[in-house]
């Protein structure tokens, strides 16, 4: 192998120019090809490449190509396994020849010589440059301490790109797990100024990045009143963090909750864990904040308080009535009439049925919960079901007027007769519970060449529009005197929705407060089959 005639005079310089270079270019791409150019150059051959070993693996790939199209790459496949170097850098092997002869042909050049430069960190092999030339030659040993300097440093510069990669890699991956958080973070610096400012703390705190970024986080954290726990600001005045402690440390971290301010003058409920990052002299770098929306966790504590007091009073009223009456009959100093007798009775067994009702639907919201509804699918007439149950609704009110309007030819549809009359029953129990003045309860029925659909419509005291889909909620009531003062445990839309739903329907509701309100579901007139 021959180096260029010049090269030994100022071999120093340009070594020593060309590692500059390298060491300081970060990107790869770059690093490869400012290598592979020098290496050409130096060794005055026509095409040259660099392939390097991927991670994980004995494997060598070509990641670099000079002297040749892209399209080209392949042809070079054969060479990385081809054979051993000498110690002037000549290649040579099983029928070497014949490859090189092969890749001269592909590229139309009168190659002779591949050089091959390993380039070597520490022990390792990084990879391999080669150098194709069209003329032979060899080198001596000091010509090849030279070159494989160069190589080695080619290592080194590799090595650098290749760290810089991985570590802009993770910052990237680390920027986009902090950008798409559902929860909000903030970065601080050791003055509680906001350094960072993630879309979920913007969507949390009503404050865009731009304006959060630099501000002190005062600025942004303002309480409604006083947060339960400390806030940061008094815990650092406090002396928190007194010093650098483990992750483990249950110490660690300062949790605050409250109500939190926005700048549009409305309240959000946040949990907020602050964090200290200390430096490795146990100074105090950042402090990062985690904050967590907990106006839902807030909404269901009150939803279970609530559904635990109606479903107390629930039990109490029929378990009390079963009680007075029971005891009432009991006693031994009356002789009740017969009349009497059948009436209590009655009034017993309609509690107990009423019992037997909640824990029904506390059952099937529960099993709900655990698995999806099953249906026992039968060939059904929602007509004669509807009928049924305003005989049933007829006798327990004088207040209500109950109209059935469907049309003659109304068709049977597949379905699951015990819990659509369920479904029925509750609507047509909730137009007389809210409708507490009486008036007109208008059952309807329609038809197209694909569904059914069932309306209720009363003319009670209406539902807000906000409240529509909220009233499908699992133990959802709407807040108002009347709800208050009427029985229910918020179930009984909520499995509706869920036996409408199983059977491929739709159910749901238009209202206005004052003007009563119209329930409706529809049912598909083929069976609805899960896959």
């Amino acid at each position: 192998m021959v180096l260029l005639p010049d090269f030994r005079v100022r071999q120093r310089d340009y070594l020593l120019e060309i590692s500059r270079a390298m060491t300081a270019q970060l990107d790869l791409s770059e690093v490869l090809r400012l290598i592979l150019r020098s290496s050409v150059a130096m060794l005055a051959g026509e095409v040259g490449l660099i392939a390097l070993k991927e991670d994980h693996s004995a494997s060598m790939r070509v990641r670099a190509l000079i002297g040749a199209g892209p399209e080209h790459v392949g042809v070079f496949e054969p060479l990385l396994s081809a054979g051993s170097a000498d110690e002037t850098g000549d290649l040579y092997g099983p029928d070497f020849d014949e490859k090189l002869q092969r890749i001269a042909r592909s590229l139309g050049q009168p190659l002779r010589q591949a050089v091959s430069l390993p380039m070597y960190l520490g022990e390792e092999t990084v990879g391999v440059i080669y150098v194709f030339r069209t003329f032979t030659g060899a080198a001596t040993r000091d010509d090849m301490r030279v070159l494989q300097s160069f190589a080695d440093q080619a290592a080194i510069a590799v090595n650098n790109a290749r760290l810089y990669h991985q570590v802009d890699q993770e910052r990237k991956r680390l920027q986009s797990i902090l950008e798409h958080s559902a929860d909000g973070v903030m970065i601080l610096d050791a003055r509680r100024v906001i350094l960072s400012f993630n879309r979920a703390m913007s969507r949390i705190s009503g404050w865009t990045p731009e304006k959060a970024i630099s501000q002190p986080y005062s600025a942004v954290i303002a309480w409604a009143g006083r947060p339960q726990g400390t806030d940061l600001g008094e815990a650092m005045q406090s002396g928190w963090p007194a010093s650098h402690k483990t992750a483990s440390s249950p110490n660690d971290a300062l949790y605050v909750e409250g109500d939190l301010i926005r700048p549009d003058g409305t309240l959000i409920g946040v949990g907020i864990t602050y964090a200290p990052l200390f430096d490795a002299e146990d100074r105090l770098l950042n402090v990062i904040a985690s904050v967590r929306d907990i106006s839902h966790f807030r909404e269901a504590e009150k939803m279970k308080s609530t559904f635990i007091s109606v479903v107390s009073h629930e039990l109490k009223t029929p378990v009390a009535l079963i009680k007075g009456y029971a005891g009432t009959l009991r006693r031994e100093d009356a002789n009740w009439d017969p009349t009497v007798v059948q009436r209590s009775l009655a009034v017993i067994e309609e509690e107990a049925d009423r019992l037997t009702e909640l824990i029904d639907n506390l059952l099937a919201a529960s099993k709900l919960q655990a698995e999806s509804m099953r249906i026992k699918y039968e060939d059904m007439s929602l007509l004669k079901t509807v009928q049924a149950s305003v005989e049933r609704f007829r006798t327990q009110t004088d207040k209500h007027k109950f109209v059935v309007e469907f049309p003659p030819d109304f068709p049977i549809v597949p379905g699951d007769s015990a819990r659509l009359r369920q479904v029925i029953d509750n609507l047509i129990s909730n137009a007389v519970k809210y409708s507490p003045n009486g008036g007109q309860i208008l059952i309807t029925g329609a038809f197209t060449p694909d569904e059914v659909r069932v309306s209720i419509q009363d003319e009670g005291v209406g539902i807000p529009q906000s409240e529509w889909s909220r009233i499908f909620e699992r133990f959802y009531r709407i807040e108002d005197a009347l709800s208050r003062k009427t029985q229910g445990t918020g179930l009984g839309l909520y499995l509706s929705r869920a036996v409408i739903e199983a059977h491929g329907g739709q159910i749901g509701v238009h209202s206005a407060p004052g003007k009563g309100s119209t329930f409706y579901f529809t049912l598909p007139r083929q069976r609805a089959y899960s896959l």
